[in-house]
């Protein structure tokens, strides 16, 4: 069904994602427009366009809600860029930032904040941002200086009323400005402090730990209309036609913040970066389309890894790195002893701030019982809670009663919470917590009132940084499994799953997104089914390893990672200059030896050394040779992926560059600026894909009825002894997707043998060739020449 609301006329087809940037602005998108109308995509969906930080690559780090980036060629530029889409007939996505603003070096570039900072409390600004004053003693602590404070002073100056230190501009508070530097210092709203002061001392909320990123209030109306006057008035006018809506989990109350912006934005198609948990369903109360996709992304990997091979593939990871369990030998130790991690260190100010709010809960509680926890239980309890919950947050809100879901899952983790106590009567501060967290404190005290938001966006960010950003670069048997939205220990998705999860898609959130890359993909959706095949042939892969010349290696975790990093990339001799940054980032978060903050520089080194060595490596060449061999099987996932991406139900999503093979790793690599169309070096594969994605949009943007919310899915079942290796569906009665699984299996087994599908009633065109089909075929003459199909049904 369409979710209440939404118009169905604004609906897209097939969305194509441009990365705008200075050096991608809005005349060189206007520039592709041609390009992707011909390719058959309905809408183009724009990066975040209002004003952000000078020379920004992502936009994210919004510091002008009221206006459009000049960089990227202004509100003019905007309005051109979609006069262009329309006379091609397109239509704009919107990507909105909700939830946070940038910190900015010159701080008069976000107004709100320049005024809290520099009038304090009593700013009306000072609603925007979520400020624990007291935990400050009325300051704002500001993580600017690269040294202490009294180590900075020699570098601050005051200038045309200013406090500069270094590249940063900051606002002095009146009457101040005579005085000495040190008098001058503690006298503002806010403490200019040492940037290492920010993971534990910070009073504001920020974007995950990001200190350069201040969270903001959506959830006060008079922020919401200041923050959401520019993109609602260029909806209204018609220069835009939906939205994607960035990280709603950060926000105080996100059904609430989504309600509104279904009431203001008309009800237009809008998908939320909601990251769904392997079986959690989106909140069926959001008035929005559906997630952006990350769900599909694992249903379709899923497809293509094979369950022994990925087992025995594990095994030999453990072999080669020798790495512990909860270093990432094995997934949930890992996972667990990284959210600790998180929790206690790079979230320390956070958790403090949450754990102070439990104890002045429990203090004004009028229950009397309440009173007795002390705070080493509490936050005992708290941690515990937190690091058990299995999704990226609750959704709870005080006096309100929880869904049964989210009700389940708190109940599911205090259980194993009140194991963390070896004196039963003081497990009960866990009980405590557990009624805060789920809204159901006795009181109304601000501190009980203002928990369960606290604790929801405590969790969310807990998650990103301890599985997405830590635990996926400790556990690393297959790469590809390590992707946002994934479940590396259960990477697997068999067909029946996949047709389950398609048949719910198709009645609940039809129009939702979907998704193989994006600009958060820590690698491209053709790097990810490049690595797919490991899975395949994980003895083969073990062999290369042991082959390959390890001397050079900082570590074997590390050598390990190398060699399938370069897989993906698919480029030989590998170049350093896009593996060494992958690299460096990939130790950084595993945070084993290094990490961003607390910075090994001769580790590092030895990490760039090893990659550059590898350029000419006996290593490399094998390397080679190897993915020569597995080419066949590489195009049949590269080829399968893209076709149930395009015809599987929801609405894709196309990243820059992705109708032809493209293979990027984490940012900045997949951030570069596009480059659309054919290309010199483009490959057979490449033309392959570049056709079948064109025919397979062009038929979703001529028969939409037949994709979208009134159309219907019916898996497909083959028959035989290699049945297996087919998954196929059916849209509406009229089209036929086909493709072929675990192709390099099914080559060490002979092929398909006597395997066949029956086809439904009628005569069946293939889309991608000239043959008319009925009856029952023979798969080996159904996947004879490409190892996917698309039909139409005849008229």
């Amino acid at each position: 069904m369409t979710p209440e609301g939404t118009r169905p006329m604004s609906v897209p087809t097939a969305t194509y994602r441009l990365q705008l940037q200075p050096d991608f602005p809005f005349a060189a998108a206007a520039r592709a427009v041609p390009h992707l109308a011909r390719l058959g995509v309905s809408h183009l969906h724009l990066s975040p366009v209002l004003t952000a930080v000078p020379g920004s690559t992502h936009g994210y780090d919004v510091t002008d809600h009221g206006t459009v980036r000049e960089e990227l060629g202004g509100e003019d530029g905007l309005r051109a860029l979609s006069a262009t889409a329309r006379a091609h007939g397109l239509g704009l996505i919107l990507d909105i930032v909700p939830n946070h603003m940038a910190v900015p070096a010159d701080l008069r570039l976000n107004r709100p904040l320049w005024e809290v900072l520099r009038d304090g409390p009593g700013s009306p600004s000072a609603r925007w941002f979520d400020i624990d004053w007291a935990a400050g003693g009325g300051r704002i602590l500001l993580p600017v200086l690269g040294e202490r404070l009294h180590e900075a002073l020699p570098h601050m100056r005051v200038e045309e009323g200013t406090l500069r230190y270094r590249a940063h501009v900051l606002p002095l508070r009146e009457g101040t400005e005579g005085l000495p530097l040190p008098e001058l210092c503690a006298a503002q709203h806010y403490r200019p402090a040492w940037w290492r002061l920010g993971r534990s001392e910070l009073n504001y909320r920020r974007f995950f730990t990001i200190s350069d990123l201040i969270a903001v209030r959506a959830e006060d109306p008079e922020v919401f209309a200041a923050t959401h006057g520019k993109v609602l008035q260029l909806l209204r006018e018609g220069v835009a036609d939906g939205l994607r809506v960035d990280h709603p989990d950060g926000l105080a109350d996100p059904g609430g913040y989504l309600r509104r912006l279904h009431r203001e934005s008309g009800g237009r198609w809008t998908v939320v970066e909601k990251i769904l948990a392997d079986g959690e369903p989106l909140p069926r109360s959001w008035p929005v389309a559906g997630t952006t996709g990350y769900e599909a992304l694992r249903q379709v990997d899923g497809l293509f890894v094979d369950p022994e091979g990925h087992v025995e593939l594990a095994r030999h990871y453990r072999s080669f790195t020798g790495a512990p369990a909860d270093l990432g030998g094995e997934w949930e130790p890992t996972r667990r002893r990284a959210a600790h991690r998180v929790l206690t260190h790079d979230l320390a100010a956070e958790t403090e701030r949450l754990i102070r709010t439990a104890v002045r809960a429990c203090a004004a509680s009028p229950e009397l019982s309440w009173r007795d926890h002390a705070p080493w239980a509490l936050r005992t309890a708290l941690c515990e809670l937190l690091l058990r919950l299995p999704v990226y947050r609750p959704y709870t809100a005080h006096g309100v009663t929880p869904e049964p879901r989210d009700a389940a899952l708190l109940e599911q983790a205090a259980e194993g919470a009140r194991g963390a106590f070896q004196v039963p009567e003081e497990a009960t501060a866990v009980d405590a917590v557990l009624r805060l967290a789920m809204g159901d404190a006795p009181g109304d005290s601000p501190a009980e009132t203002g928990f369960p938001a606290r604790f929801a966006q405590l969790s969310s960010a807990l998650r990103a940084k301890s599985v997405e950003d830590a635990a996926f670069y400790r556990h690393v048997p297959l790469l590809s499994a390590c992707e946002v939205g994934g479940e590396p220990a259960l990477p697997v998705v068999a067909p029946a799953q996949f047709h389950g999860h398609c048949t719910r898609m198709q009645r609940d959130r039809p129009i939702s997104g979907t998704a193989l890359s994006t600009h958060d993909t820590k690698r491209s959706g053709d790097a990810r089914a490049t690595l797919a095949v490991l899975s395949e042939c994980p003895g083969r892969w073990a062999a290369l390893l042991e082959r390959a010349e390890h001397s050079g290696a900082p570590d074997r975790h590390t050598a390990w990672v190398y060699w399938q990093t370069a897989l993906a990339l698919g480029a030989y001799p590998p170049p350093p200059r896009r593996l060494a940054p992958a690299l460096l980032k990939a130790v950084r978060e595993a945070g084993l030896r290094t990490t961003w903050t607390e910075c090994d520089a001769e580790y590092e080194a030895a990490v760039e050394r090893f990659v550059t060595a590898q350029r000419d490596s006996a290593g490399a060449r094998a390397l080679a040779g190897f993915a020569q061999r597995i080419a066949p099987a590489v195009r049949a996932n590269v080829l399968g992926a893209a076709l149930l991406h395009l015809t599987m139900p929801g609405v894709p999503d196309l990243y820059q560059g992705t109708e032809r093979v493209h293979r990027a790793l984490v940012d900045p690599d997949n951030r570069a600026p596009a480059e659309l169309g054919e290309r010199p070096e483009d490959s057979p594969l490449d033309a392959e894909k570049a056709r079948l994605t064109a025919t397979a949009l062009r038929l979703r943007a001529d028969r939409p009825e037949l994709f979208l919310a009134e159309a219907t899915y019916e898996p497909l079942y083959a028959e035989g002894e290699r049945a297996a290796h087919c998954v196929a569906f059916i849209r509406s009665g009229s089209v036929l997707t086909a493709v072929t699984r675990l192709s390099l299996r099914l080559e060490q087994h002979g092929g398909w043998g006597g395997s066949r599908l029956a086809l439904p009633p009628g005569s069946w065109q293939d889309a991608l060739g000239a043959r008319e089909l009925t009856g029952t075929i023979p798969l080996n003459h159904l996947f004879d020449g490409a190892p996917v199909a698309l039909l139409t049904r005849k008229t």
